[in-house]
């Protein structure tokens, strides 16, 4: 299909789409042209001709096409008054119904700008009247050719006004459709922005709050016997370097998710999870934590139980990479807790039960040493702030598990994390 830009005509298109009672001007002064040509060179013109009374009309009938824009009905009626005066009042034989193609002309407008069931019914009462009235006034017999013609060019520019108004409900249901589609895109890609923010700021929380308490601890430690433990200052120093070393790897390794892909120096190195779990224990032993891991499972295959961490791993047994991912930072976070409000000289006791299609962790301590309420609240000077808490429910969450965070039952003092992930749910998503 040639375009209007090849064929010259996009600028007066433009205009007259800008200008739409000139357009209207123009298309009432072709009907009129057409009008009269039919009138004065038709085949009975000769011996037919209309008098100037008929110029007259056919005048003000086309000159009301120029509103029929702002005013459709009105105009339609008008056209209608005319044609009709021209067949009943004038007395001509035959009337010279020329002059409906203005009353066709504005029942197309009608029809293309009118609800469906309205436009019909206008559309209906139009097509009776003006066929009717030019079948019992016109020429005879009333089944006469100009009368069905009539009929014939209401009844199809009904249908072209339907046909217009269905199109341009289409293509206005298109572009709606079309506009929400990117809407929805564009809110689904600021929930994954979301989403992915919330993701690395957990991963930062967790690694910066595990290890820098620790390096806090160390620090403290060898601050306190510099002058009178030399050898146990320098073990302590040697625990800062080494935790200070392992906090600048993980973090090195969450920033690089940060990366473009293809920029160097991206992350080769697994993240952690269950299998280091003996190195995450050691650590905290290493600044006074006791920490007893027991591990227990269902499944029908491999180890039923396993005291301590190093055989944690083998009876729980391979998990997803998310559910192994979140079930160790749930453990690092809880226990780094543990490190920093229960007290010297407490201890910590990690669970883990393997089913066929959930890991259930749990972590007690017994508060050794916590000067907590009894509600459980974490001593006087610790961090209220924090989002270690709020961080291991939205690891759970997003796996479709929990995890709650309380005293101990019956009154027992200490603390308790339990969480319970989902694996079947995890893998196959």
């Amino acid at each position: 299909m040639t375009s209007l830009a090849t064929t010259g005509l996009a600028r007066p298109h433009r205009w007259l789409r800008a200008h739409p009672y000139a357009a209207d001007a123009a298309l009432a002064a072709a009907v009129l042209t057409i009008v009269l040509l039919g009138a004065y060179v038709g085949p009975h013109a000769s011996a037919h001709r209309p008098g100037p009374y008929f110029v007259v009309m056919s005048l003000f009938a086309c000159a009301g096409l120029v509103l029929r824009r702002p005013m459709p009905r009105a105009v339609l009626a008008f056209t209608c008054a005319f044609t009709l005066l021209e067949t009943v009042i004038t007395g001509d034989d035959p009337p010279h119904t020329q002059i409906a193609l203005a009353a066709v002309v504005a029942l197309y407008t009608v029809v293309a700008r009118t609800d469906r069931p309205t436009a019909w019914r206008i559309a209906a009462v139009t097509v009776a009247v003006l066929t009717g009235t030019v079948m019992l006034f016109g020429v005879r017999p009333w089944y006469a050719q100009e009368n069905l013609g009539l009929f014939a060019w209401t009844g199809m520019a009904a249908a072209a006004g339907d046909a217009v108004r269905s199109r341009r409900a289409f293509i206005a249901a298109i572009e709606e459709r079309a506009e929400r589609a990117e809407r929805t895109r564009e809110e689904e890609a600021r929930r994954r922005v979301a989403e992915e923010r919330l993701r690395i700021a957990r991963e930062l929380h967790d690694v910066v709050a595990h290890h820098i308490a620790l390096v806090n601890v160390q620090a403290g430690v060898a601050s306190h016997i510099m002058d009178s433990r030399p050898d146990q200052a320098k073990e302590a120093l040697a625990h800062v370097r080494e935790a200070s070393r392992s906090a600048l790897g993980e973090l090195r390794a969450t920033v690089g998710l940060l990366r473009q892909h293809g920029d160097p120096e991206a992350p080769t190195e697994p993240a952690p999870g269950l299998g280091v779990l003996d190195q995450l224990v050691d650590g905290f032993a290493r600044v006074g934590l006791r920490v007893d891991v027991a591990a227990a499972s269902t499944l029908p295959d491999g180890p039923a139980t396993a005291t301590g961490a190093a055989g944690a791993a083998d009876v729980v047994g391979p998990l997803p990479a998310a559910v192994d991912l979140a079930a160790y930072r749930v453990l690092q976070e809880a226990l780094t807790n543990v490190h920093k409000h229960a007290g010297p000289g407490a201890r910590a006791e990690v669970a883990l039960l393997r089913a066929p299609d959930s890991l259930l962790l749990t972590v007690l301590d017994d508060g050794a040493g916590r000067t907590a309420d009894a509600t459980g609240a974490a001593p006087a000077g610790a961090d209220h702030g924090g989002h270690g808490l709020i961080g291991m429910r939205e690891r759970a969450a997003a796996l479709g598990g929990s995890c709650e965070a309380g005293p101990r039952e019956r009154g027992a003092p200490g603390f308790r994390v339990r969480a319970s992930l989902p694996v079947r749910a995890a893998a196959g998503g």
